[in-house]
């Protein structure tokens, strides 16, 4: 798996929109939590959402990362594959004749795909947030401070993810299209280390010795359970991350990740910080389970291998 390659876009645009299409739902309601008030548990969230915005809006910004997940999955799947292949072909001269996969190999090959999706899904990941936190519970927080000219007049800020992308570019300069980079940096660069090489060993040790590779249903599973681990253990930095983000829809609130961190502990306490939590290790199963088990079998069928992959 990995090589920058036709399939590898293909199998990418699949398992990325079927892990889109799966956690969506569950990914409006943890932003709306982490980012927007008002909301008492993930129960109540879902029940304000639906009665306010009915189902559509459980699904605000969604074209927008469908869009683009393409190529997001298949550069970070392949930065980490290409990456672990690179450091274990210089680390053993002849291919194989290692003991197995290296963690440490697996780590640096982790970080490098955390570091490199901070500049793809950067971009994302900000329209997707300022399109799910055009709510009226997000604009009553901030009374106190002074809104943009759009929050006056109580009318959405943006109209759809080009006239989104428009309006930050122009208020705000290209690099407004990066706010939040670094608490995304901090969030990713551990959270690919504890996606990656949780599914690795998972997939592996499901798999019985005799098979030349993981079964769909051990791809299903760790890739499952991956995905609730690293999610769920990223849910501090992703609430920093989501605050930042949403900052700018209205008004402008924090001047940075310490800032952020400094006001939300100041406001609410440490337990800001997990808001949001259950819906991200929930939300997490099933995506990461969809991304992986869709990308594996789709590149499989693009390169007619009998066998399941793993990265």
């Amino acid at each position: 798996m990995g090589s920058f390659q036709l399939e590898d876009f293909a199998a990418g645009w699949i398992g990325g929109a079927a892990s889109v299409i799966v956690g969506y739902p569950l990914d409006t309601v943890k932003t709306r939590l982490q980012a927007g008030v008002g909301y008492r548990n993930t129960f109540n969230c879902i029940r304000l959402v639906y009665m306010r915005e009915s189902v559509s809006g459980f699904f605000k910004g969604m074209s927008f990362p469908l869009a683009s997940i393409a190529v997001y999955n298949s550069v970070v799947f392949g930065v980490f594959s290409n990456t672990e292949r690179f450091l274990s072909r210089n680390r053993y001269v002849e291919p194989g004749a290692g003991p197995g996969r290296s963690l440490s190999d697996l780590l640096l090959a982790s970080m490098a795909a955390g570091m490199v999706s901070v500049g793809l899904g950067g971009p994302v990941d900000l329209i997707k947030i300022r399109l799910q936190m055009q709510t009226q519970p997000f604009l009553e927080a901030n009374r106190g401070l002074k809104p943009k000219p759009a929050a006056l007049g109580g009318q959405a800020a943006y109209h759809g993810p080009i006239h989104c992308i428009a309006t930050i570019v122009r208020t705000e300069g290209l690099a407004g299209l990066y706010r939040g980079a670094s608490a995304m940096l901090l969030r990713d660069t551990p959270g690919y280390c504890l996606y990656f090489i949780p599914y690795v060993f998972l997939s592996e040790r499901i798999t019985p010795e005799a098979c030349t590779g993981p079964s769909p249903y051990a791809v299903w599973l760790a890739g499952g359970i991956a995905g609730a681990i690293s999610w769920g253990t990223a849910t501090p930095m992703d609430v920093v991350k989501s605050r930042l983000q949403a900052d700018g829809v209205y008004v402008n609130k924090y001047n940075g990740v310490l800032d952020c961190i400094s006001q939300s502990y100041r406001q609410e306490g440490l337990r800001v910080f997990f808001r949001g939590l259950t819906v991200n290790a929930v939300r997490g199963f099933p995506t990461s389970a969809a991304m992986f088990l869709g990308y594996e079998l789709s590149l499989k069928a693009l390169r007619g291998d009998h066998t399941v992959t793993s990265p």
